[in-house]
């Protein structure tokens, strides 16, 4: 007689493996291989150059957890000078323990701008999320001190942003939020191909009629793939610079 097969005790049924996916893939890269798998660069993408004054600028990529205390401390500053006024006149208000806890979150990921003295002058922050259940690149912030603002930097930064979410598979668009007061960064974001997303607050209607406006609005660029495939597009260059931001 054949042995009877032993039965499994309850609970130990052998689980499905979970599922990767690319956003997770993504985060769980060191900085060299999240800018040689999504950055790609085909030629020295660490440099870039003034059109106008030719000063050399240096671009660094690296984590949050990498970000020197005098870096990191540069950001702040850079943050609170260039849009503390618009926290500040916000419904959100401006409170420095949560923007620095913040810009501490693990996945998050920089690139600086740096002269050739090691100073920041600005940078734009990113993270690989989901965001409303959808794959997407979340631009955090980016930011440029006066002397780099309509030169053609934030464009370029931007467009590193556009590069890394064509890279990483499943990706369906750029996303970033921008203060309603901020109009010259608004006419930037909607020069590159930024529209209002579809998850941006609404107005709202008080009883009596008045309107409330958000004081913000969520910006978004598909993929030129859209979460499909792997196709490539950028910014395209145009006769004028970027606007202030």
């Amino acid at each position: 007689m054949a042995e009877e097969p032993r039965r499994r005790e309850f609970g130990s049924f052998p689980k499905k493996p979970q599922k990767i996916t690319p956003i997770a893939t993504a985060n769980g890269k060191s900085d060299e291989e999240f800018i040689r798998d999504y950055i790609k660069p085909s030629q020295e993408w660490t440099t870039w150059i003034h059109p106008l004054t030719q000063k050399i600028y240096s671009l660094e990529f690296l984590s949050s957890h990498e970000l020197s205390k005098d870096d990191f401390r540069t950001c702040f500053g850079i943050i609170e000078t260039t849009s503390g006024v618009d926290y500040k006149n916000s419904s959100v208000g401006w409170h420095p323990a949560m923007k620095r806890k913040e810009m501490k979150s693990p996945d998050l990921r920089y690139i600086l701008v740096k002269d050739d003295s090691g100073a920041v002058h600005g940078f734009t922050s990113l993270m690989p999320t989901f965001e409303n259940h959808e794959p997407v690149l979340y631009c955090y912030e980016v930011h440029l001190l006066p002397e780099l603002q309509g030169s053609g930097l934030g464009k370029h930064l931007m467009n590193q942003l556009i590069t890394i979410a064509e890279n990483i598979p499943s990706t369906k668009k750029v996303m970033l939020t921008c203060f309603t007061s901020n109009l010259n960064g608004l006419k930037f974001y909607e020069k590159i191909g930024f529209t209002k997303d579809d998850f941006s607050p609404a107005d709202r209607t008080l009883r009596g009629g008045k309107v409330v406006r958000p004081d913000y609005v969520i910006l978004s660029r598909e993929t030129a793939h859209r979460g499909l495939d792997g196709e490539l597009r950028t910014i395209e260059d145009h006769d004028s610079d970027d606007i202030e931001i």
